[in-house]
């Protein structure tokens, strides 16, 4: 029995070896598309923070200064849908030196904003209704998924005319794609300041922009392996 399982082993190793690996004839390279968009909407969050010694006065004070920036949003006309609460907070904070608690009161409110011109207006507001902490301005597009779909498309495109650039010269065709690898980035601008609206008045008494909203590039990079016909 033995010798039996030793000879098959012996004879499969034989034409394993003995048989060609067949290798299919393939060419990978790299594309990318680029698509750029003006945002169409900002995202906002903002902090009201108040200390003091006391809980119930620390909480008042913050609750009152939240309740007027809520009420100036409101005033601004944002759709209810378009700000919430994100962050409710009232810590004690121990002072080890002094022997000494004191309190600190947290409310954050995030806010889409879709009316780019009422930016200035609305930061300005916020800042004089209370809120003391800008944690977040993020610029948007309500059309990303469509601009993303742009984007892989001339990504494709990208990589399809490189192999028929490199090939062509070797009198072989680009055939079906084997592998497809995706690396899509997006990039969003940050806000550009020249100054505070309050301050950002010229010698004639005009005001200036303080805003440069930028554009959303999303970036689609993919690598792509042709069969060679």
């Amino acid at each position: 029995m033995k010798k039996v399982l030793l000879f098959l082993t012996i004879m499969f190793m034989t034409m394993s070896y003995g048989q060609e690996i067949k290798q299919i004839p393939q060419i990978n390279v790299n594309g990318e598309g680029k698509v750029k968009v003006a945002p169409d909407k900002v995202l906002i969050s903002a902090t009201v923070e108040t200390k003091g010694n006391n809980a119930k006065d620390v909480k008042k004070q913050n609750d009152e200064k939240i309740d007027a920036v809520l009420k100036f949003i409101k005033k601004m006309n944002i759709a209810t849908a378009d700000f919430k609460t994100k962050q409710v907070a009232l810590n004690p904070q121990y002072d080890y030196e002094k022997k000494k608690t004191s309190y600190n009161a947290i409310q954050t409110i995030e806010i889409v904003l879709k009316d780019l011109t009422k930016y200035d207006e609305l930061m300005e507001g916020l800042v004089q209704q209370g809120i003391n902490r800008i944690d977040k301005v993020s610029f948007e597009t309500s059309k990303l998924e469509q601009i993303e779909t742009e984007a892989r498309k001339l990504a494709i495109k990208d990589a399809k005319l490189k192999a028929e650039d490199y090939v062509s010269v070797l009198g072989q065709k680009v055939g079906k794609a084997y592998t497809i690898s995706d690396n899509t980035q997006v990039y969003r601008p940050q806000p550009m300041y020249t100054a505070m609206k309050t301050m950002a008045m010229d010698s004639a008494g005009a005001e200036n922009e303080t805003l440069a909203a930028g554009e959303i590039e999303v970036i689609a990079n993919v690598s792509v392996s042709f069969i060679l016909d």
